[in-house]
């Protein structure tokens, strides 16, 4: 289904803004109601058939909280489940526009918008509801070209990556490691307004405890004895862009409140100086570990999980990626047959089965380290399925004895079912926890009990 052959319905008590958008999409629709009382509502959806509501999150009729703008996003979700809600709200609003996506809204939009971005928008919706039968595989436009995946777990992820990246707001992102963290921080950067000001990373988990200040926030000559010049840190070097903060699950708690205060007050003090520094940066951190947890475990600040998870975006393994897998053996096999001055190479069908069925413990950088041996050890002119040596310290499987204990089998038994639960809802701990019949901290437990990472 094309935009042109949609009816959309647009809900909003500013006459001005339904005046606009009644303009905009009269000739690019075949239908726009628009309405300014929410009330109606109900009555208008059981009189027709809409494919989108363009919802306001406020009406003058309510405090500025939002509480309106999610009423009326859940009533559209029972009266006609089908519908795609696009929630419009101000700059200020974001964090309520998150809220409403984990409420079931499609999409959100901030004012004032560009007319450009509401038809883009809207056709997105539309895809939503109207998948096409086949992706095509390429590397997406909405994260420069870096990222590969036509699977809808990664369609997930372009999504949120093209909601997020125009703010400010703070991103977290989790996953296990070889997932893409860093791709995945560099494509919100690319999509930002500060796409043209520097992106600078740091992994702070591998910071020793002695230079973390002088790395992060600078020092003067003479500060300490290797001090020979001053030098700014990373938040300096970052002021007007993106700093992304890598592993920030292994920093230690006096570390910890040291961002905090940084991350506070937006201003930084180099090593030796009293100078206060104002820093203007956009935040974005990312870690393998459930830092809900570390945070019950008083390993990892509350105030600070708070102020750096504005929005949370968890990263799917490769294992819950389908057709990826293969998308991305093709990407890498390109990429290598190139690099080190090969013949152009396939892959054999069986090769490409031995692919697909293999887990990828390591994921999509296990992948792309498999790939690369093969088309370096590569004689012919087809990689088979014996070239694919996968790596012996991620696929080692351990022996079951013969005659286990009681314990150790249902250890097994309960390692097994959280897995399969986390699996199906996609890292979602809510609600594999709701359907293991655990709640959100017994199932970090367990998690961890078991040493499985999400």
């Amino acid at each position: 289904m094309n935009l042109k052959n949609s009816h959309i319905l647009v809900v909003d008590d500013d006459p001005d803004v339904l005046t606009a958008v009644r303009l905009l999409l009269k000739s690019k629709v075949k239908e726009v109601v628009t309405e300014h009382n929410p009330e109606k509502i109900p009555s208008l959806l059981s009189l027709q058939h809409f494919d989108i509501v363009l919802l306001d999150m406020n009406f003058r009729s309510a405090v500025h909280a939002g509480n309106e703008g999610l009423f009326w996003l859940k009533k559209i979700k029972e009266l006609a489940p089908e519908v795609m809600v696009v929630m419009i709200t101000a700059y200020g609003g974001v964090d309520l526009a998150v809220k409403s996506l984990k409420e079931g809204a499609t999409d959100f939009i901030l004012k004032p918008w560009q007319n450009e971005k509401l038809m883009e928008t809207l056709e997105e919706a539309l895809i939503r509801k109207h998948p096409p039968s086949k992706q095509r595989a390429r590397p997406t436009p909405e994260t420069g070209g870096l990222m590969i995946g036509d699977s809808e777990p990664m369609l997930d992820i372009y999504r949120i990556i093209g909601k997020v990246a125009p703010t400010d707001a703070n991103i977290l992102i989790l996953g296990e490691n070889g997932t893409g963290k860093d791709l995945v921080a560099d494509a919100i950067h690319r999509r930002s307004s500060r796409a043209n000001s520097p992106f600078i990373k740091v992994d702070v988990g591998a910071l020793p405890e002695s230079l973390f200040e002088s790395e992060l926030f600078g020092h003067k000559k003479g500060a300490f004895t290797d001090a020979r010049e001053d030098r700014i840190g990373r938040f300096e070097a970052a002021h007007g862009g993106t700093l992304f903060l890598d592993e920030i699950g292994n920093i230690s708690l006096p570390q910890q409140a040291k961002l905090l205060n940084v991350l506070q007050n937006r201003t930084i003090y180099r090593v030796g100086e009293n100078r206060p520094i104002p820093v203007d940066i956009r935040l974005i951190c990312a870690t393998n570990l459930p830092l809900s947890e570390l945070s019950n475990e008083s390993r990892f600040r509350k105030d600070l999980m708070y102020r750096i998870n504005t929005v949370e975006l968890i990263l799917p393994p490769l294992r819950q990626r389908g057709g990826d897998t293969v998308l991305l053996a093709h990407h890498f096999l390109s990429l290598y047959t190139k690099k080190y001055l090969k013949p152009e190479l396939q892959l054999d069908p069986l090769a490409i089965q031995k692919l697909s069925s293999y887990p990828f413990p390591g994921n999509v950088r296990e992948l792309q380290h498999t790939m690369e041996r093969a088309v370096i050890m590569s004689d012919g002119a087809v990689i088979k399925a014996n070239d694919l040596l996968f790596s012996p310290f991620e696929s080692a499987i351990e022996k079951t004895p013969v005659a286990e204990p009681e314990s150790i089998r249902l250890s097994k038994v309960e390692r097994e079912a959280i897995c399969r639960a986390v699996e199906k809802h996609h890292g979602n701990i809510t609600k594999a926890a709701k359907e293991l019949g655990l709640t959100r901290t017994a199932l970090y437990r367990r998690l961890d009990k078991h040493h499985i990472t999400i």
